[in-house]
């Protein structure tokens, strides 16, 4: 499926490599572009300044979903050393992954794969490869080779996620030019691991933060939403990830939409999961399960009238879901500024708030 998004070039000078603590900034310091999609208004501040641009009784619903150690070295016997990025897990136990090759200080898809081939991990656990994974969900028909994404089981001498803590390491593209402990990619707030790469729009909330939110009468309702690898080099749409919509979550919502208040979502996979579970008439709906859903301009979006988000490359997908809260117009005056002014993209970076 391909997606007409917004396009503009993007300077390596702009892409942040190194998270802002190793900038000599706390993790709130970072700037943040506040704009308004009603008169196309761009406002620079710091992100520690949100209890300026918030007002009591808005919503901030939140992804609490934690990020794995989700790379992991691997060997084909006899064969050159790859990379493993787990995806998402599946029921029956198994495993959406993606085979790449070590490159320098990043890495690249491998595409010498083929249904069956086993990799060996570390600590004696292995990886076997049963068959690519479709993003439509097609058979596949004719030899079973190529592809980025396969359908894997593992075997581990661990539970997984005391696996992937001993042996894995965050996922990190080019633009990340060393590694960086694995705190590094996590919010404040995550309470249950699952995501192959951090949901980063909320990296910059701390814990004094959200208390001086919450106190200025802000409320804060979490959702889960677990996160697969993304696709740099081909900025493919989302596949299906899993999601959990509390009741409380979507009580708070319908009587935020009600009463007339703000609902902002944190991050795109905060929007993806609630708009799943949300109905023609706007009315938000607990539930739990898998979502392939991807929203355009032409679906539109019902459930939240704000986001916070990260600022995304040319031709993502996920600008697409901008485009459909705020408009290509608005959202072309937003990154013409966010690029005349210096603002650093990918998870390390600088964030953008759209307002009504």
């Amino acid at each position: 499926m391909a997606l007409d998004t917004l396009d503009f070039t993007l300077t390596p000078e702009q892409e942040a490599g190194e998270p802002p603590e190793a900038r000599g900034l706390a993790r709130d310091q970072v700037r943040l572009m506040v704009s308004s999609r009603t008169d196309d208004r761009v406002e620079h501040r710091r992100f520690h300044e949100l209890t300026e641009v918030l007002r009591p009784g808005d919503l901030l619903v939140i992804n609490t979903s934690g990020t794995l150690k989700a790379s992991l070295p691997a060997r084909r016997r006899g064969g050159r050393a790859l990379e493993l990025h787990l995806s998402t897990r599946l029921p029956a136990d198994l495993w959406i992954v993606e085979v790449r090759v070590p490159d320098g200080h990043a890495s690249t898809p491998y595409g010498h794969v083929c249904a069956g081939d086993v990799y060996h991990l570390p600590g004696g656990a292995r990886a076997v490869l049963h068959a690519p994974y479709d993003h439509a969900g097609r058979q596949v028909d004719g030899p079973i080779c190529g592809g980025r994404l396969w359908v894997a089981s593992l075997s581990l001498p661990l539970p997984w996620g005391a696996y992937l803590e001993r042996h894995g390491e965050p996922i990190r593209y080019a633009y990340a030019k060393q590694a960086w402990p694995a705190a590094y990619y996590q919010t404040v707030y995550a309470t249950e691991p699952g995501s192959a790469e951090l949901a980063s729009a909320g990296r910059a909330f701390t814990p004094e933060l959200i208390t001086r939110l919450v106190s200025s009468g802000v409320q804060i309702a979490p959702l889960l939403l677990h996160a697969g690898v993304s696709s740099p080099e081909e900025h493919e749409p989302p596949y299906e990830e899993f999601y959990r919509v509390p009741l409380e979550t979507a009580r708070a919502v319908n009587a935020a939409r009600r009463e007339r208040r703000r609902v902002i979502a944190v991050g795109t996979t905060a929007v993806r999961a609630l708009e799943t579970v949300t109905d023609l008439d706007g009315e938000a709906h607990p539930g739990e399960g898998w979502t392939r859903l991807v929203i355009t301009p032409q679906r539109g979006i019902k459930a939240v009238d704000g986001l916070l988000t990260g600022l995304h490359e040319p031709r993502a997908s996920h600008l697409a879901m901008l485009e459909a809260l705020a408009g290509r117009p608005h959202l072309r005056v937003a990154y013409d500024a966010a690029l005349a002014h210096g603002y650093l993209w990918h998870e390390f970076g600088d964030l953008h708030l759209i307002l009504p």
